[in-house]
Parts: structure tokens; C-alpha cells; sequence
């Protein structure tokens, strides 16, 4: 394995940065667009964009977008939130993600032409991240909101050259409102007048406010289920829009990513001269690939304890449509699932866990380590026990691996580590 880059610099600045307002979230345009304007408004220097909002899959779409516009040799930036190791995964420049000079250098430029102004982490950071693609000669941007849409500071650009708004589901209700149709309106607030949109599968009352805000601004949208269709043949997916073509099945596991890859090849078609080829689009949905999001750790410390017919798997879905998403994996699987669990206590954790609890065999419940507003483990065992799973709180990721294999079986076994995106950036570190 290659050492460790030393981040620790740039890690300084971070954590200065995040001492610039007394909120972590706090919605709003105006922070972060009279930043940008000091620094020359960097944001009207970019490639290309595609901005995608949405509850579950955005990263996912993206994955697959950039993966099919690198195989058709463009060069791709992308912005993602949030990080999994690094902070340096956010910025991904066209050669890479951002080196750690050039990410201190640019954090220190935004520090100091934003003065002693209060202004959020995610604002100033995506503020640096705009500057940094603004300097890097690309083909397109895929930038992927942070939280909600309206009022992210991602939603400063006034033009893109396509939206994307995957399934939108219950979730950051204390930011976007307690209803689904406030959270709608929330992430269609990307939509911009004449600008196309492609729309994943939707509620009901969630397309309902998607299409009436496409129609008051004159946004012409692409939905799933009605214009285009994506439907499982054998190895392959059919595709029905504007023509049908077989793609083969993409490369990302679980049964929800046929969903995201179908949504993410209506994008790719409606991107217009950027639009990769056919040829493209088949080598990015098998070569995608996408950390945390049920991927398969093959090496390290907690793959080492495993018996032999065993597999360790790794998902930082945290909602109730993450939660569906991995049960019906595991279903389909139809081998006996562990489950080690951590969730943030800003999450509804028993949402989660509900659609998971019939199949779940054993639960070790853990903290979260170095986040303070992780669930500690007796209040997480205590959600899974509301759902009806056996589970007991443990002090660490090795006491949990511990006490799943302290019987093993000697069929094929899989033991799932999920609850958070926090916790899978935990396990990738020492276990990547």
C-alpha cells in the first residue's frame, strides 16, 4: 500500500474554518456569494455542469457519470460530500483528487479574503473548491449538492448544463422540514429556467412539486417511470428512451443501483455534444466504482478475523430508503447477515433499522469513534431492540467483529458494517 499522504496542514486550516460560524448547517446564498465575489467569482469560470440533488444516489449517479465521460476520454471534476478518509476526496480535479498544496493554498486564500465574516464550513470550503476547479482546465463538472438544493451553497450556479434530482425520501427533516413535500421543495430548487432536468423515481407527492416548479420556471424535465424506463433482461438492462438498448448490469452491487444506473444513462444521453458513446456508457456502468456504498473490504485488520466462508461488506446508508435498499440485498443474497451498527443521534435510527430487522441474525451496536454526535452504543442497541433485534452495545469495532464470530458457521456468511457514512470512513481507513 502507498503511505499515508501527510494532510496535517491542511487539516489545521480545516479545523480553523470550522470556528468561522456557530452552526454547522446553517441554510442560506448569502455567505458564501459575497465570499465568491471576492475572490473574482469563480464560480462563472467553471466547465460544464451537472448538479444533482436528492436524498439516496446522488453519489452513486455521479460515480456512474464520471465514469462514462472518462471512458469516452473527457476530463471530469466532481465535488461530493462528504469525505470518507480525506478531505481531499471532495475536490476531484481532471487529474485526480486535489493535491495537499494546492488544497492548503486555496483554503488559506479563502480564509483570509473572507475576513473575519461569519460563514459555514460547507460555504467557504465548496467557496475553495469553485476556485480550484475554476484554475483546472476540464470537459464538465459533476457537482453534487450538499444538503437540500435551494439554498445550498452549491445552488450559485446560475446556468448548468443539466440537473439530475435522484429519489427524494425523509431525511435532514430539521433543516428541510418535517413534511415530504417541504423536502421536495427544498431539492427542486436546483431546477433553473431553461435548463433540462432528469428525475429519478419518485413519490407521488414528491414529483407533483418537483413538475409544478419545472413548469412555473419553464424547465423542461426527463422522469423515470414515464419517459424512460430501465428494465432487468437476464445480464443486462433494457433501456427504453428515445429507442431501447441493452446496457449490461452496472457495477455497483444491490438491486437499487439499477435504478440509479438507469437514471444516471438518461443523463449522460441529454448532455448534448458531452454526451459520451454508446461504448462509453457499457465500460462506466461496469467500471464504476463508489467506497461505502455496499462495497466488499477485502483486506485488513476485521477481514483477517473472518472464518473462511465468511465476507465483510460496507454501507454508510443512514435513512429509511438506505435501510430498504440493504434489505433487499440481503434478501436476494439469501445468506445469514451480521449487522455491526452506528448511526449519528441526528438520525432516525429504528427507520433505518426496521426494514433490516427479519433478517437480521446478530447486531453489535458501536460508537462512532471521533464523533461526538454519534449514538453511544447502549442507545443504538436500544433502537435495534425496538425493532425486534437481538443486539448488544460494544466498545469497539473489534469487540464487535469479536462477538459476530465468536460462533461461526461454516456456510457462506456475510457481516454488514452500516449506519453512517462517518463510521464506513472509519473502517476504510484502516481497513481500505
Amino acid at each position: 500500500m502507498p503511505p499515508t499522504p501527510d494532510t496535517s496542514a491542511s487539516d489545521r486550516v480545516l479545523e480553523s474554518l470550522n470556528r468561522l460560524h456557530p452552526k454547522i448547517i446553517d441554510l442560506s446564498l448569502g455567505r458564501v456569494e459575497r465570499l465568491l465575489e471576492r475572490l473574482g467569482h469563480p464560480e462563472r469560470q467553471l466547465p460544464p455542469v451537472v448538479h444533482v440533488a436528492g436524498t439516496n444516489g446522488k453519489g452513486s449517479v455521479v460515480a456512474y457519470l464520471r465514469a462514462m465521460l472518462e471512458a469516452d476520454g473527457k476530463r471530469v471534476q466532481v465535488y461530493t460530500s462528504p469525505h470518507l478518509v480525506r478531505f481531499h476526496e471532495r475536490i476531484r480535479l481532471s487529474n485526480g483528487p486535489i493535491e495537499e498544496a494546492d488544497l492548503l493554498d486555496l483554503l488559506e486564500h479563502c480564509k483570509r479574503a473572507n475576513g473575519g465574516d461569519s460563514i459555514t464550513f460547507f460555504e467557504i470550503t465548496t467557496a475553495a473548491a469553485f476556485l480550484a476547479f475554476s484554475r483546472d482546465p476540464a470537459d464538465v463538472l459533476l457537482l453534487e449538492v450538499g444538503l437540500g438544493g435551494r439554498l445550498d451553497a452549491t445552488n450559485v450556479i446560475d446556468k448548468p448544463a443539466l440537473s439530475v434530482i435522484t429519489p427524494i425520501t425523509m431525511d435532514h427533516t430539521q433543516y428541510l422540514g418535517d413534511s415530504i413535500e417541504s423536502i421536495a421543495v427544498e431539492k427542486a430548487g436546483i431546477l433553473k429556467p431553461g435548463v433540462p432536468a432528469v428525475i429519478g423515481l419518485q413519490s407521488t407527492p414528491v414529483l407533483e412539486v418537483i413538475e409544478r416548479r419545472a413548469a412555473e420556471i419553464g424547465a423542461p424535465i426527463s422522469v423515470q417511470g414515464r419517459d424512460f424506463v430501465g428494465t432487468t433482461i437476464d445480464d443486462g438492462i433494457l433501456v427504453e428512451d428515445e429507442g431501447e438498448v441493452m446496457m449490461p448490469l452496472p457495477g455497483l452491487a444491490g438491486a437499487h443501483q439499477l435504478d440509479n444506473a438507469v437514471l444516471a444513462l438518461a443523463a449522460a444521453a441529454r448532455l448534448g455534444s458531452l454526451a459520451p458513446s454508446m461504448e462509453a456508457r457499457r465500460r462506466g456502468l461496469k467500471e464504476a466504482r463508489w467506497p461505502a456504498r455496499l462495497q466488499q473490504l477485502r483486506r485488513g485488520p476485521l477481514v483477517g478475523l473472518l472464518p473462511p466462508t465468511w465476507t465483510l461488506w460496507l454501507d454508510g446508508g443512514h435513512n429509511a430508503a438506505a435501510g430498504q435498499a440493504l434489505a433487499a440485498w440481503a434478501q436476494a443474497a439469501g445468506e445469514p447477515l451480521h449487522l455491526i451498527y452506528g448511526m449519528m443521534n441526528t438520525k432516525a435510527a429504528e427507520d433505518f433499522l426496521q426494514p433490516l430487522a427479519p433478517l437480521v441474525h446478530s447486531l453489535q451496536a458501536v460508537a462512532i469513534p471521533g464523533e461526538p454526535n454519534s449514538l453511544d452504543p447502549v442507545a443504538a442497541a436500544t433502537h435495534a431492540r425496538a425493532c425486534g433485534i437481538e443486539a448488544t452495545p460494544r466498545e469497539s469495532l473489534l469487540e464487535a467483529m469479536q462477538a459476530t464470530i465468536a460462533e461461526p458457521a461454516k456456510e457462506p456468511t456475510r457481516v454488514l458494517i452500516c449506519g453512517s457514512l462517518y463510521l464506513a470512513g472509519r473502517v476504510l481507513a484502516d481497513n481500505g
